[in-house]
């Protein structure tokens, strides 16, 4: 395997052989004695046909910085924020010095942000992956009712998935083209066969070397138990739909007893936690093997058993809370090794979806495969003859595990850790069928920024102040791009959202409000788009600072800085022809997240947020999410009557 260059500050697109000691490796385990070698692979394509990220202008940014303060901190706050914007960017001062050390970094790095977040935000953040890290994609309930019909969806939704990898793996590859311009494929080729690995500091993510061929085979949960499953033949050939629903029912045959020790929910626990179980758990040579197993495997598949039901009401805000975590220690939650970049869940009672690990793929990238796969999955039932391998195909391989008292006691946290995560997730799914993504556009607005001022409203409605908020967007249209966010709330939100329930105030003068709003944020997101990210420069600048050992600059020390990157409102939205619930948890204790997944004629949002917290409710913000909606297509129907 290959630890992704999570290291080192400065990583090149050239691939250097290191070598690790044994106290450093697989989270500073003594008890190696061998040495293992890793590389830390940077896939660049030289002579890619896409372009570098530029380097912001650093005064244009912290100009637009200062910007996006002015509706989140006092008068005062933001004057003294000013004044070391400016201390910072005089001439000799260390803001020139650190923009010449990033255009420096940007000429010799395939991509000058990238790595950094990826390393920031995922590899060092310590909170669990489920729910803080990530996301769930619902896909539409399937027909099947019963294990039979379970195992058959199964094996086609893997035949499609390998279907996917070959297609990526064509001379031809895979071509995606946005707004005109093609998106970097870059991240499709770590989708398989990687797996996160926790560490005391970081975690790192670990990949095939490029010399080397992927696995063969896939992980498959059931009831607990793990179980090595090979999907292609001797010769190299994907095995048919018929042949892996023959190894589906002997791996079903040997697993109807529930394992006392769920081990995967180990998985699930805080990084550092999880870092020291698991250093204890690969001491022993039998669990070492079991997880290197599932650590290389392509992927994984969770044949989880039938969840509670739930009324028709609560069904989807239920399943997408089962998805994303699994239900808890009493349900599904232990069928699951949240380290896999790819977790396909399949249900006994038709439920289905896919659980993936942002440390190495993007929501956009995620969209595109299970596309492919619905479609592949969409299409009659192949009967084609198996092919007559080189050599008799295996059986599924149960992974076993040894649990000595000390392993036994991580899973007992852990297990209490997870029930108390799985029961303070709030989580509101709900569609909103008075109109859809045809409405704003109708009226020259586009629906993303249309439905972030809407949110910014049905915010301010709750609590009486703005927060900050940020959208996550996808840069991939840029060598290794990967995402970064826009920061949504502004000025000119705040004078709409103050305006809309002012009784003396003229409807022609709110529309005027809501259409600047609109806009500023389109602009927002348009400058974010072409790589001239305010959060992304921030981090950069931070970045640089660690790396060299020098002093943070006091714009970075700063309350309002802290003030205005505590996103309490952390968005997306689901920008795909496929029939899909995207869900995950709020970043911090006292925000939520929001999910739009809009179409022409409607608008599926999925609202979470801690019940921890006495001042949030996803109840209460759905609902004034919608009052919003309608409020806001009632002002500009009444304005513009003949054009609705």
């Amino acid at each position: 395997m290959v630890c992704k260059g999570q290291c080192c500050a400065e990583q090149t697109s050239c691939v250097q052989a290191i070598h690790i000691e044994p106290v450093f490796l697989l989270c500073a385990s003594r008890c190696l004695v061998t040495r293992v070698s890793f590389r830390i692979l940077s896939r660049g394509y030289s002579g890619s046909p896409f372009p570098h990220q530029p380097v912001p202008d650093l005064s244009k940014t912290l100009f637009r910085y200062l910007g996006s303060l002015q509706p989140l901190v006092s008068k005062d706050e933001l004057e003294s924020t000013r004044e070391l914007v400016e201390e910072f960017l005089r001439p000799g001062g260390q803001g020139e010095e650190l923009a010449k050390q990033l255009q420096k970094r940007a000429e010799r790095t395939d991509n000058w942000l990238t790595d950094w977040r990826h390393q920031a935000i995922y590899l060092e953040n310590h909170l669990p992956l489920p729910v803080h890290s990530s996301p769930a994609v619902l896909l539409p309930q399937r027909d099947h009712k019963d294990w039979r019909g379970q195992l058959r969806f199964a094996s086609k939704l893997i035949s499609g998935v390998l279907d996917f990898k070959a297609k990526i793996e064509s001379p031809d590859g895979l071509t995606e083209i946005w707004r005109g311009r093609p998106l970097c494929p870059h991240q499709y080729h770590d989708f398989f066969g990687s797996c996160r690995e926790p560490g005391y500091k970081r975690d790192r993510v670990l990949l095939q070397p490029a010399h080397k061929s992927l696995s063969q085979y896939v992980t498959v949960c059931r009831n607990y138990q793990f179980f090595q499953m090979d999907v292609y033949n001797s010769d190299g050939s994907p095995l048919t739909e018929d042949q892996i629903h023959q190894q589906m029912l002997f791996l079903r045959a040997h697993s109807y007893k529930t394992d006392k020790e769920p081990v995967g929910v180990l998985t699930t626990d805080h990084r550092n936690s999880w870092g020291r179980a698991y250093t204890t758990l690969i001491r022993d040579r039998l669990n070492r093997e079991s997880v290197r197993s599932i650590q290389r495997s392509l992927f994984t598949v969770c044949l989880d058993a039938t969840a509670l039901k739930y009324s028709e009401e609560l069904y989807s805000s239920r399943t997408a809370a089962q998805m994303l975590h699994g239900g808890g220690t009493h349900a599904n939650s232990g069928n699951r090794w949240f380290d896999k970049t790819l977790q396909f869940v399949v249900g006994e009672d038709g439920t289905c979806g896919l659980i993936y690990d942002q440390a190495t793929a993007d929501a956009s990238a995620i969209l595109t495969m299970l596309g492919h796969v619905l479609e592949y999955c969409s299409r009659g039932p192949k009967r084609l003859p198996p092919r007559t391998p080189l050599t008799r195909l295996p059986p599924p391989k149960k992974l076993y595990f040894n649990f000595p008292p000390e392993t036994k006691q991580h899973i007992e946290n852990a297990k209490q850790n997870l029930d108390i995560l799985v029961n303070d997730l709030d989580i509101c799914c709900f569609t909103f069928s008075d109109f859809g993504k045809s409405f704003p556009k109708k009226h020259n607005m586009r629906p993303g920024a249309f439905l972030q001022v809407a949110l910014q409203l049905a915010y301010y409605r709750c609590h009486e102040s703005l927060c900050a908020t940020c959208e996550v967007v996808s840069l991939r249209t840029f060598h290794r791009g990967r995402s970064d966010v826009v920061r949504c709330s502004s000025s000119e939100a705040l004078e709409f959202v103050q305006a809309a329930d002012e009784p003396n105030r003229l409807a022609g003068e709110k529309l005027s409000l809501l259409k600047k709003a609109v806009e500023s944020h389109q602009c927002a997101t348009e400058q974010v788009l072409q790589g001239q990210s305010v959060d992304g420069t921030l981090l950069a600048l931070k970045m640089l600072c660690i790396s060299s050992g020098a002093a943070l600059p006091a714009i970075l020390m700063d309350t309002s800085y802290a003030v205005s990157s505590h996103w309490k409102l952390f968005t997306g939205q689901v920008s795909s022809p496929i029939d899909c619930v995207m869900c995950y948890g709020p970043l911090v204790p006292d925000g939520y997240s929001v999910c739009f997944a809009p179409s022409l004629d409607s608008i599926t949002v999925c609202v979470s947020a801690f019940d921890c917290c006495q001042e949030t409710d996803a109840q209460k913000l759905s609902d004034s999410l919608q009052g919003a909606l309608r409020d806001m297509q009632s002002l500009i129907i009444k304005c513009q009557p003949g054009e609705a």
